[in-house]
């Protein structure tokens, strides 16, 4: 499956952004769904997920309350819809997808695609 995440800018603390990651070339609801994202200098780290059908979704914590992951299978598609933003959401956001499986994985090699990324910078 192709990926192909947008959404990303510049915004400032306490603002909004809805990221966008697109998909292609195999049935988008076959997988489960991630986020994550890649400060500078620092590993790529799990943001959310979501089952193929949208049943359970989980979150990191510093996240939780104020991200919201959805998908929608009929327009191939997963947002990631960012409230009350911080600077240290400041990164790279990743969308990938995963065969099915239990639970949602937070694991990095356990995602078998991968969209190109899309940069997030909030500032103070």
């Amino acid at each position: 499956v192709q990926l192909q995440a947008s959404g990303g800018g510049l915004v400032q603390a306490g603002g909004s952004l809805r990221l966008s990651c697109a998909a292609s070339g195999r049935t988008f609801s076959m997988y489960d769904m991630g986020w994550f994202r890649q400060a500078p200098g620092k590993e790529r780290d799990f943001v959310a997920g979501i089952k193929w059908n949208s049943g359970y979704a989980d979150y990191k914590d510093s996240v939780r309350g104020r991200f919201t992951i959805s998908r929608d299978n009929a327009k191939n598609t997963v947002w990631l819809q960012m409230n009350s933003l911080k600077p240290e959401d400041t990164a790279v956001y990743f969308c990938a997808a995963k065969s099915r499986g239990w639970p949602i994985s937070s694991e990095v090699h356990e995602y078998e695609y991968w969209g190109q990324g899309t940069l997030v910078t909030v500032s103070s």
